[in-house]
Order: structure tokens, then sequence, then C-alpha cells
């Protein structure tokens, strides 16, 4: 991501800030795993999205018609002797020279210099109730505005949490940004073909989650956006299954929730395939309902049409092929108010995505499911779940089928960020057998 584009995010958000309102955003905290091991250290998304600065503990402060540049860091200091442990810092002169910063300062003058970046604005926005030690902070840094107020002084008396704004901006991505999500579901895509590939009988699920990672650290993406899920058999039942322990058996099918993180942006994609190369017929039967559904989800992503309409389309066509399999009695349209599907597909079909998995932005606006727009990007993941008991005929008991694509929408209609990615049954078959 370009200095341009950061600039860009920074000019837009003081826009919405207005000249008499400040905007303070923290970077995430480094955390302790035991002892005095870290976690990896990943930014906060949205000190990432308006800054890029790559470094924990540091404060973004967006002043707009400030004299001195609207742009102040605060972070970390140049430290030789930290340095020769944990790596270069990019210090002082490197937050303005690198990263655009109009003035930066060492976090040892934050409280000093807070204040006086406070003093005079009438607005601040800040991530409210996320951390009461910075609520905390932000009050002292007003209180010592508000004592000089006989002197002339002028403290905020507004408050809003930066979020409200900040991610409606977030929602919408730019050509930059869709072209590193586009990037990062391309590598997805190729690492669940490789999944495909290398699946057979005896392997563990642990075993394709260490290919996942493998295939998609050697095209640049190191990290993961979330734990991968890869549910043998029954396990594909379990939503978030994540503890990838069993071993993968002969007839089963095998159901992996996986995608990479590059350059802070997330992919996420779902492949549901047979251990052994081949569907059987019952298998064949719930995936291509599973299929149907999603590809009427997708008809569904395109601009004017609201948030909830492809997961409408989605319980239609499963509440539908669910009738057909024996599995519920009834007329579509009554099963469909009542909910009926619920135990079989219980979430949602689909949710934002971009610096976040489950990406930020509101889903209704004045109490109306919103209408997509182009560059908005989301997932369509519809799945049935039939769990092995006395409801669900046995043919069809433990298998748990979920199909997922990352969609752009787009000024024409909708983009598939993970075509790449097989899900037609024969082309994964041909896939496997080759």
């Amino acid at each position: 991501m370009t200095r341009s584009e950061y600039k860009r995010r920074r000019r837009s958000l003081a826009s919405l800030i207005g000249a008499d309102g400040l905007a303070i955003l923290p970077a995430a905290r480094e955390a302790v795993r035991n002892r005095d091991v870290h976690y990896p250290f990943r930014q906060d998304s949205d000190f990432n999205y308006l800054t890029g600065f790559p470094e924990p503990d540091a404060f973004a402060v967006i002043a707009p018609k400030r004299k001195e540049g609207a742009f102040v860091l605060f972070c970390r200091p140049r430290d030789e002797e930290r340095e020769q442990w944990d790596g270069a810092r990019i210090g002082i002169e490197g937050a303005t020279a690198r990263f655009g910063a109009d003035q930066a300062h060492p976090l040892s003058e934050l409280d000093e210099v807070m204040p006086t970046l406070i003093e005079g604005r009438k607005r601040l926005y800040f991530p409210i109730g996320t951390d009461p030690a910075l609520d905390a902070r932000v009050i002292g840094w007003v209180n010592q505005v508000r004592a000089k107020a006989r002197s002339g002084a002028i403290a905020p008396d507004t408050f809003v949490t930066i979020e409200s704004l900040l991610h409606e901006q977030r929602l919408h991505k730019s050509q930059a940004e869709i072209a590193i999500m586009r990037r990062a579901a391309r590598i997805s895509a190729q690492a669940h073909g490789r999944l495909m590939r290398s699946s057979r009988p005896g392997l563990s699920e642990a075993d394709l989650e260490a290919e996942f990672q493998h295939a998609c650290a050697s095209q640049g993406a190191r990290f993961l956006a979330y734990p991968t899920i890869v549910g043998g058999g029954p396990n594909a039942c379990v939503l978030h299954y994540t503890e990838n322990a069993d071993t993968l058996r002969e007839g089963d099918l095998v159901l992996i929730d996986a995608g990479c993180e590059l350059e802070g942006y997330a992919s996420d994609i779902t492949r549901t395939f047979p251990v052994n190369g081949r569907f059987t017929p019952p298998q064949r039967a719930v995936y291509e309902l599973v299929l149907e559904a999603q590809l009427a989800a997708i008809k569904k992503a395109r601009p004017g049409c609201r948030w909830n309409e492809p997961h409408e389309a989605a319980v239609r066509v499963l509440t539908k092929g669910l009738i057909g399999l024996g599995i519920l009695e009834g007329k579509v349209g009554a099963l469909i108010k009542d909910e009926a599907h619920k135990p079989y597909y219980m979430h949602r079909t689909g949710h934002w995505l971009g610096m976040d998995v489950h990406d930020v932005g509101a889903y209704k606006r004045d109490g109306d499911w919103r209408r997509l727009e182009p560059g908005m990007v989301l997932t369509v993941e519809p799945g049935l779940y039939l769990a092995d008991t006395e409801a669900v005929p046995a043919p069809y008991r433990g298998i748990g089928i979920r199909i997922e694509d990352d969609v752009l929408i787009t000024e024409e209609g909708h983009e598939i960020l993970s075509a790449a990615a097989p899900k037609d049954p024969d082309a994964i078959e041909a896939l496997m057998a080759g």
C-alpha cells in the first residue's frame, strides 16, 4: 500500500471529523503468550488502515486544519539495546520520513502533548468503551484542558466513537485494497486446490492444515486470517471445529474453511470434498443442493440488492431441497416462515470481508437491510449440517457441507475473487483423480 493511499484515507476521515474535531487511535499492544514469550504481533486494523505503521503501543492523532499538520504520531524511539534483541525500530525520524507523519513524538511525551492537541477542539473521536484504561487516559487529558477554562481554554464537550465514521469508510474498498484482496483470494484458492490433490484416507486433519499454511506462506502470505477448520466426517457438522486432530477416513467428506491474510487483508474460503476423491450418491445429493443454494445467493450479490437477499435466496433453495431429501415435510413458504431449516442451517449466508475476516460495517441502516454497493466485499457461504440423529435419514447422517466464496460487488454485478478454488463436483473429482 502506498503512502498516498494512507494519506487519502486520513484526509477522508478528517473531512468527516471537521475542523472542530480531533481523532485519537491507539495501536495494538503486544500480548503475552506465556511468561516472556509474546504472541506474533498483529496491528490493530483501524490503526493500520489509517497509518500503515506496524509497531505496537503507538498512538495516531488526526487533527484537521492544524497549522503544524493534521497527522501526529506517537511511537517508540530508537533503542540500540532493545533493537539488538528484538529487531530494528522505526523511531521518530522514520515515522515522519517513511510513514508520512507531519509530526512525531516519543511515547514518553504522550501525556504532555495530548492536552495541547485536544485544547480548542469541540468533539473528540476515539474507540470509546473498547479499553477502560484508554477511556480513563483520554478523560484525564480532557480534564487537564478543563482545568484551564478560566484562562480561556476550550475542552471537548462531545465524545463520539470513531468506529461510526471509520468503519463505514473501511466498508467501501479502494482499487488498491481490491488488488490485494484479489491476490489473497488467489493464493488461498490455489492452496485449497493443492489440498484436494493431496488428500487421501489415513492423513490427519492436521496434515491438511499444515499443507494449507505451507502453500500460502510459500506464496508470500505467511499468516492466516483465522484458525483453519479441517473437519473430516461428522466433525464438519461443528461450525467452528478447530481441533483438527482426527484421522481422515475412507468414504468421508472433509470440510476445510481456511484463508490467508496478505498485507493486512483477509481471504475466507470453504470447500468440501471427498477424502478419497469420489462423492457417494448421498454426499453428492447434499453437495449439489448446497452448491445450488450458493449459486442462487451469489446471483443476489449485485448493486441495489439488499444485504439479506442472498441469505433469503439460499434459505429458499435449501428448504426446498431438504423436503426433497426427506428431512423436512410441508410447504416451502410455511417452513421458511417457521425457520424449519435452522437445525440443519443455523448461520447466516455471509459477512463483510476486508482487513478483518468478519469485517466492519453496519448490515442495517435506519432499521432496513442496507443495499449492496460497488466496492463492498462479502462472503457467500451456505451450508448444511446433518448430524448423526434420528431426525436425519440414515444415508445423510454425519454429512456436513459448506461452500464459501469471496465476492466483490462491482458496477456491473459481482466478481468472485476466489473462483480459482474448484467447487463443481465433477471438477473436484477430476482434479483429485489427476
